[in-house]
């Protein structure tokens, strides 16, 4: 398959991870031993690691569903950088009360143009820091 943008080679990305196709998955990233995957609470994956990576979660249980919001693309020549929230998205079934919703995070994409089109050089995701913790009222200090 060719992917003619790198926005093209990211949709197919989050399309391979919702279905939780690994063949899917192994069309975006690019041909080559210099591409690499970092996910949290998983060891670095690097070249053929990828592939393999994505199949073993897969095998584990069914695709991810995440709604995905874009912070910040970069694309310049035949390279892109986009960075964007993935929030994990929780089926009805799997709703359980009391219990806090997953924290979003951050993942960055890189990508390279090459002779068969945009292809996927690096994914890497992690949590979203904590909020701020909040200012104290005017007059007051936090020192004592």
């Amino acid at each position: 398959m060719r992917f003619e943008t790198p926005q093209d080679v990211e949709d197919a990305y989050y399309d391979a991870l919702e279905a939780g196709d690994a063949e899917a998955m192994a069309s975006v990233w690019a041909d080559s031993d210099a591409i690499f995957c970092l996910l949290p609470m998983t060891p670095l994956a690097v070249g053929e690691q990828v592939g393999r990576l994505w199949r073993i979660l897969f095998e584990q249980g069914r695709g991810f569903d995440l709604q995905v919001r874009h912070l910040l693309w970069i694309e310049e020549g035949d390279l892109a950088v986009h960075l964007v929230e993935e929030r994990p998205q929780i089926q009805a079934d799997q709703f359980q009360p009391g219990v806090p919703l997953p924290p979003p995070l951050y993942a960055t994409h890189v990508f390279r143009r090459a002779a068969d089109g945009w292809r996927l050089l690096m994914h890497q995701s992690s949590p979203t820091p904590p909020p701020a913790p909040s200012m104290p009222s005017a007059g007051r200090t936090a020192l004592a």
